[in-house]
């Protein structure tokens, strides 16, 4: 048996091109106990790894090929301290895995300098734990071999041996048919003896198969921006870089016996655990004598007399139940944090959009000023947003002034400290189109060649390659006519996908309770701001607080239009007061004259408007609903039109339909429609009636099924037929494909309406 510890995936951005998935599977079907991922300098995909692994019967090996500079990290001479040493580093265990994450994030926040570099001392520091090979031939050992100064190469080798300890680091030897590995391997084994120092095997995997070196040169070659056929440009010259089997490495080092064997007495070492399923809300201090759940209720009531002008029925009844439902969860010190950062912003006159995504619908968020739109005048619902029946953390999405978004960033890492807030890493992936394109540029194709068969690519989203050839028929022929076109093509599918580039999210930001590399580690570009290694996806499966801050430069124009009209009239101007049945903005919106109107002034939007005719509010939030490639393609909105203008007869499959469908005329165009149908007229609770939505979205036809009888057992025992009660069922299913978030919906309609407003109303 053997394992492989040296692997290179996909994020060793623009290099490696073992994807995650198909390293470990392969491993699997080489009947391997597990495997390492050691990207460069960085741990972008550790996470996606572990659980892949895991998922597959693999024990995952956590660890990165750092980059170590010569001298210190801090040391930036030309010539000098970017000559790097690579160095392997495997975490044996919790401690081992925290000290790796200190490692790789001190690279990058300390000593990047074209590579995020670290040094001797920094390893030092954070050695606990950790198991270190000495790398390639680019390793430092190595290297000092390679100039011949064998003193060095043995100097070098016993610092790492008592940075990290004895039994911790390995020599690490290679066979890729190089004549500089034969030279290395045969000084390392000498070292080995009269240091006493262990070796162990390796194969630097940058790809999966023997025959995905083509694509991995390719890659490199788009790395560089070169073409394959340069002769002085980087690449490896060989095709023994891909994850070998036991029995290949077997071959090639039946020598070194040893050295085969230490690869298993590694793995059996490294016993990394990570967990999920656990929230981890940074503390917020709260005035003395409260704690979280009281302090948010204190805040809830108070917003509550101050909106409503005091507290009772309807309003008491939900506001119980939320808080209820929060407290229970955990989830007060997150309502506490949202609406501070919140409060903050509105106290220093940056404008904070109504809100955003499912929020809306809690009245808690409401009361504390974290939206502003009524969540119980448009029937908005709670357990969209918060389902008590499925455990997962808020989200509360918040839109800011697009030029004061910063001011709110800067506060929060004040309140809660600069090694505890972080923006999040996104990365940028080869699309079909841009694939076609930097493997063109690679291969040398002419630009002709390469553009006209990228335009051949439908520009539909989350459009493939495979896709294309099956829907461009023109695409096809030229595939199966043109080898070059072949080639072109086949290269671009494999490497379709992968990720070109780090930046950083446009909204997300994490808050942690502990100092953040506790958690994840940390990535800077020389010129970016401080992110996340993990993308915004990995940060929730660790438990992490995100929140999306995003500008949304429509509350920046309002906010312009406001100081322009004050200035102009001297009067106050509140924009969270204007009549929402303006006669002049509804006139306004009938004629379609709608040219810089949030979200309603596309040419296909106007030409709604103009057949619609909207008369009440609610008619905005439906057409925010509507104007989506689902509905528009299914003839919904067509009914709706005709509708509401009584072309066509309104019929509801039973007369419980028409209070949940009367707004919409007739029309299911809500999710939260269809969690209020399951509740209403089956007997489900709102918790269960979001998990048939959820399913219903997601058409999971197992659970769909399940849920259908439950539905027409409950109808039937509320007194509907079961034949109108299997309709409702269909129709609810159907439906439920292109149903809307309501409380987004209302949230972003409201912005539309203050901006015709002010248009109908101030016009220049």
């Amino acid at each position: 048996m053997f394992v492989h510890l040296h692997v290179h995936t996909e994020y060793s951005l623009l290099d490696g091109a073992a994807r995650i998935k198909k390293v470990v599977k392969r491993a699997g079907e080489l009947q391997m106990p597990a495997l390492a991922i050691t990207d460069h300098g960085a741990m972008h995909g550790v996470v996606e790894f572990y659980k892949t692994c895991n998922n597959a019967g693999i024990k995952p090996i956590l660890g990165c090929e750092v980059y170590v500079a010569p001298r210190t990290m801090t040391d930036r001479t030309p010539r000098i301290d970017d000559n790097l040493n690579h160095l392997v580093l495997l975490a044996e265990n919790e401690e081992g895995y925290q000290n790796l994450l200190n490692v790789v994030s001190q690279g990058f926040t300390r000593g990047f300098y074209y590579k995020p570099r670290v040094d001797k001392k920094t390893l030092a520091g954070n050695s606990k734990g950790l198991i270190a090979l000495s790398g390639c031939i680019a390793g430092e050992v190595a290297s000092k071999i390679l100039d011949g100064d064998q003193e060095k190469a043995k100097e070098a080798a016993g610092e790492y041996r008592e940075i990290f300890g004895p039994g911790n680091f390995y020599l690490e030897v290679q066979d890729h048919g190089f004549p500089e590995q034969r030279i290395v391997n045969r000084e390392l084994l000498k070292m080995h003896r009269d240091m006493d120092i262990p070796l162990v095997a390796t194969n630097d995997v940058h790809y999966v198969r023997r025959e995905d070196a083509a694509n991995q040169d390719v890659l490199m070659a788009i790395q560089t921006g070169r073409c394959v056929d340069d002769p002085d440009r980087m690449k490896f010259q060989s095709e023994e870089l891909y994850l070998k089997s036991a029995e290949e490495m077997r071959s090639l080092f039946g020598d070194f016996p040893r050295a085969l064997d230490n690869t298993l007495d590694i793995a059996e070492r490294c016993q990394v655990k990570m967990e999920f399923g656990r929230y981890l809300l940074p503390h917020y201090s709260v005035p003395e004598g409260y704690n979280a759940d009281t302090y948010l209720e204190e805040l809830c009531y108070q917003g509550i007399q101050r909106i409503y002008g005091g507290v009772g029925g309807d309003i008491k009844k939900r506001m119980e139940f939320e808080l209820g439902v929060i407290k229970q969860m955990g989830y007060s010190a997150y309502f506490l944090i949202v609406w501070d950062f919140i409060h903050f912003a509105r106290s220093k006159g940056i404008p904070v959009g109504p809100g955003r995504g499912s929020a809306a619908g809690s009245l808690v968020a409401y009361s504390l000023g974290i939206t502003n739109i009524d969540p119980l005048n448009y029937g908005l619902l709670f357990e969209r947003f918060l389902n008590p029946e499925r455990v997962s953390m808020p989200d509360i999405d918040i839109d800011f002034c697009y030029e004061r978004r910063g001011e709110v960033i800067d506060y929060v890492v004040q309140k809660y400290g600069l090694d505890h807030v972080a923006q999040i890493i996104t990365f940028g992936t080869m699309a079909a189109r841009a694939a076609i394109r930097d493997v063109g540029r690679a291969l040398g194709m002419p630009y002709s060649d390469v553009d006209k068969v990228a335009k051949l690519v439908p520009g539909e989203l989350n459009m493939t390659i495979e896709k294309a050839l099956n829907d461009a028929p023109e695409l096809k022929a030229l595939y199966d006519q043109r080898g070059e076109i072949k080639k072109l093509i086949d290269t671009a599918a494999a490497l379709e996908g992968m990720p070109r580039h780090a930046s950083t999210h446009a909204a997300g930001i994490v808050i942690t309770p502990e100092p953040l590399t506790h958690y994840i580690p940390l990535y800077k570009a020389s010129d970016g701001p401080v992110t996340t290694q993990y993308s915004m996806g990995t940060v929730e499966e660790l438990g992490l607080l995100k929140m999306d801050m995003l500008g949304l430069r429509t509350l920046t124009v309002i906010s312009e239009a406001i100081r322009l009209i004050t200035g102009d009239t001297g009067d106050t101007f509140d924009i969270d007061s204007i009549p929402i049945d303006d006669q002049l903005t509804y006139e306004m919106l009938t004629k379609g004259e709608t040219a810089g109107v949030f979200q309603l002034e596309s040419s296909g939007m106007r030409g709604i408007l103009k057949e619609l005719k909207p008369e009440v509010f609610e008619d905005i939030i439906a057409l925010v609903a509507l104007y989506r490639p689902g509905p528009l393609g299914s003839g919904m909105v067509e009914d709706f039109v005709k509708n509401k203008h009584g072309i066509k007869k309104t019929s509801y499959l039973h007369p419980k339909l028409e209070p949940i469908l009367k707004d919409t005329y007739g029309v299911i165009l809500y999710q939260e429609q269809v969690m209020r149908i399951s509740s209403e007229l089956a007997g489900f609770s709102l918790g269960e009636a979001d998990l048939l939505r959820r399913a219903m979205g997601k058409k999971k036809p197992e659970i769909i099924a399940g849920l259908r009888a439950q539905f027409i057992e409950g109808a039937v025992s509320n007194g509907i037929d079961k034949s109108i009660a299997g309709q409702i069922f269909d129709l609810m299913e159907y439906f439920a494909g292109y149903g809307f978030n309501k409380s987004h919906s209302a949230a972003y309609a409201l912005v539309s309406y203050q901006t015709a407003y002010l248009k109908a109303n101030y016009t220049l």
